[in-house]
């Protein structure tokens, strides 16, 4: 569908620094939580990618995700998702595991 399409067109534009900034800005990272918190299969695992590139090497943006409420649907999604859902967000953990405030809300 047209949300998941649109979430892996973020997660395709968020490999760019640039890219993460303005994403950002524009509050795509609000829209990527709830995609992934109550997406379908597909949305949630697009979304989980697209929160995954917009935190790498982005700080700003590994505590807009964490202020947004990604943590707990990306703990859910590498608990109880699909392999692919699993895989992403685990990946995206790990990355903003890289924050000290967010490694205490990941745990």
């Amino acid at each position: 569908g047209q949300k998941e399409e649109a979430a892996a067109a973020l997660r395709c534009l968020a490999c760019n620094a640039d890219n993460q900034v303005a994403i950002a800005k524009a509050g795509g990272i609000a829209p990527l939580v709830a995609l992934a918190r109550d997406g379908s299969d597909g949305q949630k695992q697009e979304a989980a990618g697209a929160l995954l590139n917009l935190a790498a090497n982005a700080d700003i943006n590994k505590v807009a995700i964490a202020k947004a409420g990604g943590i707990a649907p990306l703990v859910a999604l590498a608990r109880d998702g699909t392999d692919g859902q699993k895989e992403e967000a685990a990946a995206a953990l790990r990355c903003l595991a890289c924050n000290a405030d967010n490694q205490v809300a990941i745990a």
